[in-house]
């Protein structure tokens, strides 16, 4: 009896002695995440791997510089400084090898444009000599390219397309007709750049005797105005936008042959309001390879083209009653010895990768089944593998597998739990996998492709310990089933010192796009650490993937077509009334919360959520797909004139009559992307209606809404909201 009362008093102390613990953990403070980057990771930046495969380099900075250096695979050792910035008294930010590494491309002093546009000043480094060549004596140009004969570049500049020769610097002016707001050569345009994730438009020949480009002619493109603040007097920043419904830009393919001096151009059809979003060369110099979409995107073209005279035939040609997913289109790779190509569709329901002959015929489906391959990442032609990433595991995770061409041999080589990215060597005989959990940090690693670990080249231990001194809450993965049956995937983040007896209020995450993901096993970064503080401030976080969203097959994104909004905000007032049945809830504080396609959800969910939701946030929101623009929009929804009711019907601007909550809205005027008309839009139909709500607009800051004390100041605004209303 004396031993029970013993280990009893030693079980209550220790009970004591955990709680006493818990109690000595920090919160998350919003000064750690946003003043402190308390919560920042560590990562390994420009990895290229050299054409050995025994070697990698890789962008280090000092305090004398920029440097790329290469690593020994075998060893983990610093074999050589490439590049060295102090000496060249180049103060790089990238850098690009040619394919026989002896020279390089490294860009300073470089300005953003858009999302993925830039310029910059470049200079050529001879590795063998170290010395450097500035390009166009230090002008600013865009997408420098060495040719694969090393004795060129070609880039772009004010519109037109150039090639400079090394040798002697003569510099030859490829088109002339370029023209800011016009023309651009070489160049993608506004809406190409942002939807079809492509900025460069050129692409040298594999022998460098020729450089095939995209034209876009633009002038009759409608023209958006933005207001730029500062100044005495507000200055207008006019680009090309097409909104859903307008003119798009014109889009034609030509190739530069160099040593005749002539440019042809390729017969892409004769319906010309359509988009050709790729150009490949397919190994052979004279075949190139194009998609082209037409304006509803509900079929997808493979061509090639004669380089010589520019005639096209057809290969391949995918259709669908909804659209045709460029992303998921986009693995195309040709096999050496005209054998045909690799490519992925997700044409049977789920994104699989597929073996066609040289003329289109299919060979082989590589993979098949209920789940999909979210990305090709290596194809070794000699072994007949290909290495890919998939969702075989789980749709929450991300792992690397390898397969025979022939469809057989499948082996998982990244068995944890988590989500993988994936760098492959050039002889496929390595990679650097990045790996995370959704409650531990990137890891870096060095591995054979068998998967055997060769080094840990990051671990973020440092990230770890600090974690520890904090009261933070793991990520808790749960299902529940919306109102047609349909079981959706969520996450949940309680406080740390959750009473399973109290009562709290809840806070939802949204973004809920087409084929868009956040519940998924990865670490979440910031926003992530913002949830953590309102947790630490008796909040429940929770983010509820909704029909529409992706790695889960074609049906499942497809459900919204023509119809966005109605079926993501279904399911997010039904994830709220689910979780207003669990006992430590208090449904009567619901709050939800987005940005950009999340804060159209969470805008619209409030107003026809209403006896749901007590509180939203939008932060840039799009308020009508009308103000959008034609490649995103009309995919999903076909145009305004073919489709009027769903641009209108699940617009949050039709239904502001019904909103009884607390809104809080807020947008940049710099936003190129969804436009600041959008809240003034909704604004002026709130006030139309006599309902209350809160704003805030942040001038000139784009979509991302940073910069400076930006970020602290918008999560403070959003924190103090949430306290006062929800």
């Amino acid at each position: 009896m004396s031993n029970i009362k013993s280990n009893l008093l030693l079980f209550i102390l220790l009970l004591g002695s955990l709680s006493t613990i818990a109690q000595q953990k920090k919160k998350v403070s919003l000064e750690d995440v946003f003043k402190s980057n308390t919560f920042s990771q560590k990562s390994v930046y420009g990895i290229n791997w050299m054409k050995d495969g025994q070697y990698y380099s890789s962008l280090q900075r000092g305090l004398t510089g920029p440097k790329v250096v290469k690593i020994n695979v075998a060893t983990g050792e610093e074999a050589e400084v490439l590049i060295d910035g102090g000496t060249l008294r180049i103060n790089f930010s990238s850098y690009a090898f040619n394919p026989d590494e002896t020279k390089a491309l490294v860009a300073s002093d470089v300005e953003s444009i858009y999302r993925r546009s830039s310029k910059g000043v470049f200079h050529v480094i001879d590795l063998q000599s170290g010395t450097s060549q500035k390009l166009m004596d230090g002008e600013k140009i865009m997408y420098a390219t060495l040719s694969p004969g090393n004795d060129k570049v070609a880039f772009v500049k004010d519109n037109n397309l150039y090639v400079a020769e090394l040798a002697n610097g003569q510099v030859t002016q490829i088109t002339t007709d370029g023209k800011w707001n016009h023309v651009l050569n070489g160049a993608a345009d506004w809406v190409y750049e942002e939807e079809f994730s492509m900025s460069k438009a050129f692409e040298w020949s594999p022998d460098g005797s020729k450089i095939a480009f995209i034209r876009f002619d633009e002038s009759e493109v409608p023209e958006f105005n933005m207001q730029t603040w500062g100044k005495l007097y507000p200055e207008d920043y006019r680009f090309k936008y097409p909104k859903a419904g307008e003119k798009n830009a014109e889009v034609s393919i030509h190739i530069y042959d160099l040593n005749g001096k002539n440019t042809v151009t390729v017969n892409s059809g004769s319906e010309k309001d359509i988009y050709l979003p790729r150009i490949y060369w397919t190994g052979d110099n004279n075949t190139l390879a194009f998609l082209r979409l037409n304006r509803l995107q509900n079929q997808l073209d493979l061509l090639y083209a004669n380089a010589r005279t520019g005639e096209t035939n057809l290969i391949l040609q995918e259709n669908s009653e909804t659209y045709v997913d460029l992303n998921y289109n986009d693995d195309l790779r040709f096999l050496d010895g005209e054998k045909g190509f690799i490519r992925t569709s997700e044409q049977d329901g789920f994104k699989h990768i597929y073996h066609h002959d040289n003329q289109g015929k299919l060979i082989k489906q590589v993979t098949n089944g209920n789940w999909e391959v979210s990305r090709l990442v290596g194809l070794d032609e000699k072994a007949k593998k290909i290495y890919y990433i998939s969702t075989e595991a789980s749709p929450l995770e991300r792992n690397l597998y390898v397969i025979n061409m022939d469809g057989k041999g499948k082996k998982l080589l990244t068995p944890e739990k988590g989500t993988y990215t994936i760098n492959m060597s050039k002889d496929f005989k390595y990679y650097i996998a990045n790996f995370s959990e959704s409650n531990s940090p990137l890891k870096v690693t060095l591995n054979e492709s068998s998967g055997k670990l060769v080094k840990v080249l990051e671990d973020n231990q440092e990230l770890k310990a600090k974690i520890g001194n904090f009261a933070i809450s793991p990520k808790e993965f749960f299902n529940f089933n919306t109102v047609d049956g349909t079981s959706l995937n969520a996450y949940m983040i309680k406080p740390a010192d959750f009473d399973q007896s109290k009562k709290y209020p809840v806070l939802m995450y949204v973004y809920g796009g087409p084929g868009s993901q956040n519940v998924t096993n990865s670490w979440g970064g910031t926003r992530d650490f913002w949830h953590q503080h309102l947790a630490s401030e008796g909040y429940i976080v929770v983010c509820v993937d909704n029909r529409g969203t992706g790695a889960r097959g074609r049906d499942f994104k497809h459900v919204t077509y023509a119809n966005l909004g109605k079926f993501e905000t279904e399911d997010q007032i039904a994830g709220a009334k689910y979780l207003g049945t669990l006992p430590f809830v208090e449904k009567s504080r619901i709050g939800i919360w987005g940005w950009s396609y999340g804060g159209y959800m969470s805008s619209l969910a409030l107003m026809v959520g209403n006896d749901v939701f007590k509180a939203a946030i939008a932060v840039a929101p799009v308020t009508t797909w009308r103000y959008y623009d034609t490649i995103y929009t009309e995919r999903y929804l076909q145009t305004p004139q073919l489709n009027a009711a769903g641009y209108d019907d699940n617009s949050p601007i039709t239904h502001v009559n019904k909103l009884k909550g607390n809104l809080l809205l807020i947008h940049g005027t710099g936003d190129d992307n969804v436009h600041f008309q959008n809240a003034v839009d909704l604004v002026d139909a709130l006030v139309k209606a006599d309902k209350q709500f809160e704003t805030m607009y942040y001038p000139n800051r784009n979509h991302g809404i940073s910069g400076g004390n930006t970020s602290w100041h918008l999560y403070s605004l959003m924190t103090d909201f949430i306290k006062r209303k929800l």
